[in-house]
C-alpha cells in the first residue's frame, strides 16, 4: 500500500508536468491581436500609475514580455496561465504563452498582470528560442510606489507583478515555463 505522501508526490509530478509541458503559444486572428495590444498598453499604464519609475525600465531595457491577465488558482498544488506578448525596440515581436505550476501551502485565486524585462539581445534570444524557465530562485517585485527604483537585472532580466484582484494564501515553490511563437507564426487567418 502507498503511503499518502507518495501518492501526494505522484499527483504532484503529474500535475507540473501536464502544465509545464501544455504551455502553448495560441495562433491570434488580427483581431485578437490587435486586442491583446490593447491589453497589453492599459497593463503597462497600471503598472506605470503603480510606480513612476516604472517608465525607467521601459527605457532601459532591450524588450520585454507582458502577460496582461494571469489566472492562478491552488489547493496545495497550483496552477496558472496567461498569454501575452513579447517586444523588442518598443515592437512586437511574437506572442507567448506563460505556465506555472507549484506546490506546498496554498489556497485560494487571483488574476496578476506580470511584465518580465530583458537586459540585452542575448536575453531576449534566450526567451524567444525556448531556453527560458523560471525556478524557484527567480524573484518577482510587486508594483508599488517606489519598487522600481530599487530594483536591478538578475540574471538578464527584472520580473514585476501587478494584482487585478482575487485572494491567494501562499507558501510555495514552483517554476514557470514559457512558449514563445514569432508574430508570423502567430497569425491566423
Amino acid at each position: 500500500m502507498r503511503s499518502p505522501c507518495t501518492v501526494l508526490l505522484a499527483l504532484c509530478a503529474i500535475t507540473s508536468a501536464f502544465l509545464l509541458t501544455g504551455c502553448s503559444a495560441q495562433r491570434l486572428t488580427r483581431a485578437e491581436l490587435s486586442a491583446l495590444e490593447a491589453d497589453a498598453a492599459a497593463t503597462i499604464e497600471d503598472f506605470k500609475d503603480a510606480d513612476a519609475g516604472f517608465s525607467r525600465w521601459m527605457d532601459r531595457s532591450a524588450g520585454y514580455a507582458i502577460f496582461p491577465s494571469v489566472g492562478k488558482g491552488a489547493i496545495g498544488i497550483g496552477g496558472a496561465h496567461g498569454d501575452g506578448l513579447v517586444y523588442e525596440d518598443g515592437a512586437v515581436i511574437g506572442t507567448s504563452a506563460m505556465s506555472q505550476a507549484t506546490i506546498g501551502f496554498q489556497l485560494g485565486g487571483q488574476v496578476f498582470s506580470e511584465v518580465i524585462f530583458f537586459e540585452d539581445e542575448a536575453d531576449i534570444d534566450r526567451f524567444t528560442t525556448g531556453k527560458f524557465e523560471f525556478g524557484a530562485q527567480a524573484s518577482a517585485v510587486a508594483a508599488t510606489a517606489g519598487a522600481a527604483a530599487g530594483t536591478e537585472f538578475t540574471n538578464g532580466m527584472a520580473i514585476f507583478l501587478h494584482s487585478k484582484g482575487g485572494l491567494m494564501y501562499e507558501a510555495s515553490i514552483g517554476g514557470q515555463k514559457f512558449n514563445f511563437r514569432p508574430i508570423e507564426d502567430a497569425i491566423r487567418e
